[in-house]
């Protein structure tokens, strides 16, 4: 494997403190870098000092927007050691992400590293106070001076830094969801499944209209019959019904959670019976009518699990749980963050530490 090369920055930014931090608007001293040129690979691993980068201005990454990115968490434990929440899973959705989008996949083992390095030698930007992190973003951009529509010959591969704090200002508290029933965000075969840019650019005018509505997220429904669920803006999506939790299947349009797979992992550990399946509104809103749904919650990396308290559809709002967090819902909160943070038992290894050199 390829050795990392280290260029310490000569000008420390000043960190903020734990109670000022907002989700992705600071970021640490240093960013990792690697390069990728056909025929030759992946080469040139380094860590610098964060700055601006200087690029063509024909580089494909900006007329067609072949680009792929990874969000994971680094915490600080009681211990004071810093520690990493199933990395592993993150580098290969990545890489079929990569595969997805013509992008030539990275070597895991060099990607993990290249993670623990930078957090490494930024880890005194980790947060301390409690429900704060280090928000870890992987990326690749297309990066040859070429305007023919194909696949770039030349990419950089890309790790940053960024201190932060909830992802919702309601933190567990539960947030408001609108339905989104015109616009459509993937279909199957499309780019859904893949964490690419384009999937975000596409949401934001149905993300925009319910913010001035006072939705925290859209809801999106299939984009072939615009009925059955399919996953939140930036969270999969969880429905408690009796004794029994029910998620969307991973059909090709839906983002594959890593979050996601963990909880299911916990529900099956509690004896709780999940359903993976292609799921109707008319059945979440039927089951709402009879007095059926418990429990609603999104799942995502950085808001780890946050519970809906209501859902806007056709003019219409269907309160959940009487807008308070469930049960279940703040069970899994609390057993995910406890095994983040190192305060609960971690049975399935799912932590990876981030060794101090």
């Amino acid at each position: 494997m390829q050795t990392i090369s280290i260029t310490p920055s000569e000008n420390k930014k000043q960190k903020p403190a734990d109670d000022s931090l907002v989700f992705g608007r600071q970021f640490t001293d240093h960013m990792f870098i690697m390069d990728y040129e056909e025929g030759r690979g992946w080469y040139d691993p380094r860590v610098v000092p964060y700055q601006p980068l200087e690029m063509d201005p024909a580089a494909m990454i900006f007329h067609y927007g072949q680009t792929v990115f990874e969000g994971l968490k680094a915490y600080r434990t009681k211990q004071d050691t810093i520690q990493l929440f199933r990395p592993a899973e993150n580098i290969k959705r990545l890489n079929r992400s990569n595969a997805r989008m013509c992008i030539p996949t990275l070597d895991e083992s060099m990607a993990l590293e290249a993670i623990q390095t930078l957090v490494d030698i930024d880890r005194d930007w980790v947060p301390h106070k409690e429900g704060t992190s280090l928000y870890i973003r992987p990326f690749v951009i297309a990066t040859e001076p070429y305007l023919g529509v194909s696949a770039s010959k030349t990419y950089t591969f890309m790790i940053i830094l960024s201190p932060v704090g909830a992802y919702y200002e309601a933190g567990i508290n539960p947030v408001k969801i609108a339905v989104e029933n015109e616009y459509i965000r993937a279909v199957k075969g499309g780019t859904g499944e893949a964490k690419t840019a384009g999937n975000y650019a596409g949401s934001m005018i149905a993300q925009e209209n319910v913010a001035k509505k006072g939705y925290a997220q859209v809801l999106w429904l299939d984009g072939h019959e615009r009925k059955y669920i399919e996953e939140v803006g930036s969270m999969n999506v969880f429905f408690k019904i009796g004794d029994k939790v029910v998620t969307p299947h991973l059909s090709g349009s839906i983002l594959p959670g890593v979050t996601r797979k963990s909880v299911i992992q916990l529900l099956k550990d509690w004896g709780i019976t999940v359903e993976e399946r292609p799921i109707l509104l008319s059945e979440i809103l039927d089951a709402h009518k009879n007095g059926q749904l418990e429990e609603a919650f999104g799942s995502g990396t950085a808001a780890v699990i946050s519970p809906m308290g209501e859902l806007f559809y056709n003019d219409q709002s269907y309160v959940i749980n009487h807008h308070t967090t469930g049960a279940l819902s703040k069970r899994v909160y609390d057993t995910l963050t406890g095994i983040q943070y190192g305060t609960v038992d971690d049975p399935h290894n799912w932590i990876v530490d981030v060794p101090k050199k």
